[in-house]
């Protein structure tokens, strides 16, 4: 490296460190909807439409990051007027949460915003994303912990398909690495919260940000 590359490093440090390879990952952004009624706050929730990826699961509004939007808070937006019908207008954002990296490869930024009551009034739910919404005291959540599960995850660098053929993902005897990494390895351990409410189950990526949101107040 000489002086001229070493002074061009320097100037491409970022000022603020960010996700390290943030391409790899898919990019999304949620709102966190919340609405006070009677001078209690709550949470407004969605449940994914059957025929959809994830379908039938709870969730914050919120979806992928595309280019045409100028920031992760616009993703978030957009996606909930998209999905509920409630406009940016009628959304004072206060504030944003940590990003979370799922361990699926997915980077999700978390924006909390305010919605007056009259706005549910006016929603327009797209039905062939959204199957209906919930609307959730945060008191519930507070009252009622989650219970705690745990996954394992691994690594597979190679898989057998339903003909009993050997699909390589990632050549390791070709690439001569420790006979450790021939087989699946990680097994990792991952914390899952679940709520129960009435007769729906909030989890995953959503049960996380719940918990997250509870820790500030």
């Amino acid at each position: 490296m000489n002086k001229k590359e070493f002074k061009k490093l320097i100037k491409n440090l970022p000022l603020t460190p960010n996700v390290m390879a943030r391409d790899r990952f898919f990019n999304s952004a949620v709102l966190i909807p919340l609405i006070k009624i009677d001078k209690k706050y709550y949470l407004l929730f969605q449940k994914r439409a059957a025929h959809i990826r994830q379908g039938g699961d709870i969730c914050f509004p919120g979806g992928r990051y595309e280019k045409k939007d100028k920031d992760f808070k616009e993703t978030a937006l957009r996606e909930t007027e998209e999905e509920l019908g409630i406009k940016s207008k009628n959304i004072k954002i206060i504030g944003q949460l940590d990003t979370y990296v799922a361990p699926i490869g997915a980077l999700v930024e978390p924006f909390i915003g305010i919605i007056k009551k009259k706005t549910l009034k006016t929603m327009k739910i797209d039905k062939n994303e959204v199957e209906k919404t919930l609307l959730i005291p945060i008191e519930f959540f507070k009252k009622n912990p989650p219970t705690e599960y745990t996954l394992k995850y691994e690594v597979h660098p190679f898989s057998i398909d339903e003909e009993g053929k050997k699909e390589i993902h990632f050549p390791v005897e070709e690439l001569n690495l420790p006979k450790m990494y021939h087989k699946p390895w990680g097994h990792k351990k991952h914390k899952v919260w679940v709520y129960e409410y009435k007769k729906d189950v909030i989890w995953g990526l959503t049960a996380v940000i719940v918990n997250d949101l509870l820790k500030k107040y």
